[in-house]
């Protein structure tokens, strides 16, 4: 496994349409694992194949710190409530904005055995999904910011 670079803001393949996975390949399961570590080694919730430079439909979403959700070739099937709050993004360190969502998501996806899944979730987990799945899409939160973009300051953490 391995940590890769996070493509930010500004980067083309952020914008550009990711292609569906076909068939499960070693290489494949390389790239879900090294996007996993290099989602909790940016302490981040969820990260989507082209952020690490890879047009492939492929998301990992984990908000509980336990148990991550790999999706290969998700798609949202519905979609209920609203939710507006902060949002922020691995390619856009330091930013965050003020995003309304679903509050209530159900998504179909293929897990890492390609055997077919159905993933519901609110508030968090519904916004990972939504957040995550733009990404696939070439969309970044920054189109649906209400308002301007905030500086976001972390806590240096303490010894």
């Amino acid at each position: 496994m391995a940590i890769r670079n996070i493509r930010e803001f500004g980067d083309e393949v952020l914008n550009k349409k990711c292609k569906e996975v076909k068939e499960m390949t070693p290489r494949t399961k390389e790239l879900i694992e090294d996007m996993l570590e290099t989602m909790y080694d940016a302490n981040g919730v969820g990260l989507a194949a082209p952020q690490v430079g890879v047009l492939k439909r492929i998301v990992v979403i984990d908000v509980t710190g336990e148990d991550p959700y790999i999706l290969i070739n998700p798609r949202i099937v519905e979609t209920s409530g609203e939710q507006t709050g902060q949002e922020g993004c691995l390619s856009l360190p330091g930013k965050s904005g003020q995003v309304t969502r679903p509050n209530y998501v159900k998504a179909v996806a293929l897990d890492v055995n390609m055997k077919p899944i159905e993933i519901e979730g609110t508030e968090l987990l519904a916004r990972a999904i939504c957040h995550e799945l733009d990404h696939l899409d070439g969309h970044l939160y920054t189109e649906k910011v209400e308002g301007e973009l905030q500086e976001v300051v972390y806590d240096e953490p303490e010894d």
